[in-house]
């Protein structure tokens, strides 16, 4: 794995500054970096081959599991340390001001698995759409809610003391609220209850957004963080999972919640959610209040027309499609990349990376190229 550019020599992380890019506060040569996660599949061949360190596989720094309520078991502190000192110096020596980590309660939900080699375990889960494990009051009153005090902080706080000089963290609770709710009650009994009880739909969503509120109240006072920043996938292709209606009923009142409390404590709110959620825009932008949207697939609205109709009122994360950049050459990565610098930097507030996630059938020699072109624009 060869790079005249990387791993950079002598990174300078702005944090400060970034956050000032994304809110129209300053300008910059170039659009700053940024992801949402990247896989370990990914991670790992980068950090050994690249940066040349050792790499330990850590629950902790993979996408989350969130199947069951029990804390990852106990690692060696020795090998914990080569883990999480890998995982900053990934985004350290790739050039990014801000690396975000995802923490939070484990809700249980039925999820069904299969092989997969490119996972650090060899199988992958997915939500499954018609099993859920509330399905009445009953299952609501037994369900083995997690507590705020039970969740597992030490990475942030590691991260925390560990960060280089002029790094920042953006924090997520690991899922978002509807996450959480269609993933608890299934996506096709939520349909259901929707119109068959919609009180307990209503519970649910309450009872998960409080928690995450809870948890969010633990994290601002964090000095290195710089902004919440959470996921809560609302959308498809063509529009979202659940009328917008029922959305602004269940899901945006805790994300202006959460919003809130950002601004209350000099943070951003930036929110990821997949799919198809402009219908929503105007609740995101005039209610929750947020400050950059991440996710975006140029089959449903580019980054770059994205920006064209709210670039003075928000900014724009990612941006790269993550379809293309998985399934093209190292060339045509490269002229892509450049192709939405040249498009979206003039709109100002723009920070640059995949439109999803780092996802672990990524080619790294594309996450790379891709990398690399951003730092030469």
């Amino acid at each position: 794995m060869g790079s005249q550019l990387l791993p950079l020599k002598n990174p300078k992380p702005d944090a400060r500054h970034f956050i000032d890019v994304m809110m129209g506060k300053a300008k910059s040569s170039r659009p700053p970096l940024i992801d949402l996660k990247a896989s370990q599949a990914v991670m790992k061949p980068v950090v050994t081959d690249l940066l040349g360190r050792d790499w330990v596989d850590d629950e902790l720094l993979s996408f989350p599991a969130l199947t069951n309520a029990i804390a990852p078991p106990e690692m060696d502190r020795r090998l914990q340390r080569v883990a999480w000192d890998s995982f900053i110096a990934f985004w350290y020596f790739l050039g990014y001001d801000v690396v975000r980590i995802e923490a939070g309660m484990r809700f249980p939900r039925f999820a069904p698995s299969a092989a997969d080699s490119t996972m650090p375990d060899g199988r992958r889960e997915w939500a499954d759409l018609s099993t859920g494990v509330i399905v009445d009051w009953a299952s609501f009153e037994s369900y083995p809610w997690p507590r705020v005090e039970d969740v597992d902080f030490s990475l942030l706080e590691y991260v925390s003391k560990h960060l280089p000089d002029g790094m920042g963290i953006l924090v997520s609770h690991a899922g978002g609220v509807f996450e959480h709710l269609s993933q608890m009650l299934s996506l096709e009994k939520l349909w259901y209850l929707l119109y068959d009880d919609p009180d307990l739909v209503r519970a649910v969503s309450d009872r998960v957004g409080a928690l995450m509120e809870a948890f969010y109240r633990q994290v601002v006072d964090f000095p290195e963080v710089v902004a919440i920043f959470p996921g809560d996938d609302m959308g498809f292709r063509s529009g979202t999972l659940v009328s917008p209606q029922h959305l602004r009923q269940l899901a945006l009142p805790w994300h202006a919640r959460y919003a809130r409390l950002a601004r209350e404590n000099d943070l951003c709110f930036f929110l990821h959610s997949c799919g198809n959620v402009y219908e929503l825009m105007p609740d995101l932008l005039e209610d929750v209040k947020i400050d950059g949207k991440h996710s975006f697939e140029d089959t449903i609205l580019p980054v770059e027309s994205f920006l064209g109709r709210y670039g003075e009122r928000v900014a724009a994360l990612g941006g790269l499609d993550v379809d293309f950049l998985c399934g093209s050459t190292v060339q045509a990565v490269r002229d892509y990349v450049r192709k939405k610098i040249e498009l979206c930097a003039p709109y100002g507030r723009f920070a640059i990376g995949t439109g999803s996630s780092i996802a672990s059938y990524m080619p790294p020699e594309n996450y790379l190229a891709m990398i690399e072109t951003v730092l030469e624009s």
